[in-house]
């Protein structure tokens, strides 16, 4: 596979780095998760448990990984995962920063043992700046990031996402930064150190919303944007039955082509653009007629009608769906658990989904022999509270 010979020391919790080493695993890299010695990963704790006692969490979050605890607040804890990054090709940390300065294991002291190294740093809000003490978790950074202005129901409220977007982003710019990284050292043999920011990342992600932040310096009326309900074909609609469907594409051959089987070809020209007030009349037309019809009716209705057009799933529906069945998206293994499939499809050397997951500090003893600890060592070890 893509990554096969690529080691990689994962110290973060949670979602953003446990997903981005997770993804590298999928693609052939061995991975090495530390776990903190008071409990581990807290992914372990946190959610549903399958039938086994596993959470849905851990297992969407650390397949195919190692396990370690190691306690850096001990020397030869310290010592000991120094010398597992000497081997690494990828290092991963999530504290908030300063934390691995104090604990002696930041950029600049691994790289100095391993000058091959990857070293990344994922936080709320970077490693330098006046945020950089602040604690925050995904949905603070998505509300100092502006998102959450963005994200209001009806009644002009801000709310919860439904997709943690900052840890999302973070993980999936973390994973690029990472590769073009590795990519770099096979030109000038050298590692990189890696500053990535949840903020940061997030912004990055809104090149097509800043549009009157930019062009006029003001925050835009969010029920007028083309994306956020001020346009009739991009938008969604209540059914009979209280269930949603949904307009997807605002493109006026679409217009056209719902309108005038719905017998409203004078409403077509209320969808050109802009977005905004003149395409109320659409708008509320629209409101009122997909009322009339169940969810169902609609999807039957639509089934001849070119255009983007989806019944609003919910997450049980569409674990259910053809598409996302077809597409190995969610699968099952032997014992009949699904489990969340490989995203990024190669025709050559593919992912895979390693299913098996480790028991905590399962690998500890066996790497640390790798690294050339004896049985005694161990035993050492063990006494003075470093695993």
């Amino acid at each position: 596979m893509k990554l096969e010979g690529i080691r990689v020391l994962d110290l973060s919790l949670f979602l953003p780095g446990p997903l981005l080493t997770q993804m590298m695993a999928d693609h052939g890299a061995e991975v090495i998760k530390l776990e903190p010695i008071n409990g581990g990963e807290p992914n372990r704790e946190i959610g549903a448990r399958r039938a086994d006692g596993v959470t849905v969490y851990f297992q969407n979050t650390h397949r195919g990984k190692k396990s370690v605890q190691l306690n850096l607040k001990t020397e030869a804890g310290r010592e000991a995962l120094l010398k597992l990054a000497e081997t690494a090709d990828v290092m991963i940390e999530a504290f908030r920063p300063g934390v691995v300065k104090r604990l002696g294991v930041d950029a600049e002291t691994v790289r100095a043992r391993n000058p091959r190294l990857v070293y990344c740093s994922i936080s709320a809000f970077g490693q330098d700046g006046p945020y950089v003490k602040r604690p925050a978790h995904d949905l603070a950074t998505e509300a100092l990031a502006g998102v959450l202005s963005c994200n209001v129901g009806p009644d002009n409220s801000p709310a919860i996402p439904g997709v943690a977007n900052a840890d999302m982003l973070s993980a999936t710019m973390g994973l690029s930064a990472v590769l073009m990284a590795l990519l770099r050292r096979t030109q000038t043999g050298q590692g990189d150190t890696i500053d990535l920011s949840m903020m940061d990342s997030l912004m990055a992600a809104m090149p097509n919303l800043l549009g009157t932040v930019f062009a006029e310096k003001k925050m835009p009326v969010v029920k007028h944007e083309r994306t956020w309900g001020g346009n009739a074909m991009y938008n969604i609609y209540e059914t009979s039955d209280g269930k949603h469907v949904v307009l997807g594409g605002a493109e006026m051959h679409f217009a056209r082509a719902i309108l005038t089987k719905l017998g409203r070809p004078d409403l077509i020209e209320a969808c050109e653009p802009p977005p905004g007030p003149t395409q109320k009349p659409a708008i509320d037309y629209l409101r009122e007629t997909f009322r009339t019809k169940t969810q169902a009716e609609w999807v039957a209705w639509f089934d001849d009608v070119d255009a983007a057009f989806a019944p609003v799933n919910d997450l049980r529906q569409a674990c259910d769906d053809p598409q996302l069945r077809h597409r190995g998206m969610i699968f099952e293994d032997d014992q009949g658990y699904e489990h969340v499939g490989v995203p990024m499809k190669f025709a050559e050397e593919p992912g895979r989904a390693d299913i098996a997951l480790p028991t905590l500090s399962e690998h500890t003893e066996p790497l640390l022999r790798e690294l050339g600890y004896s049985d005694a060592d161990l035993a050492a070890m063990r006494a003075d509270g470093v695993f």
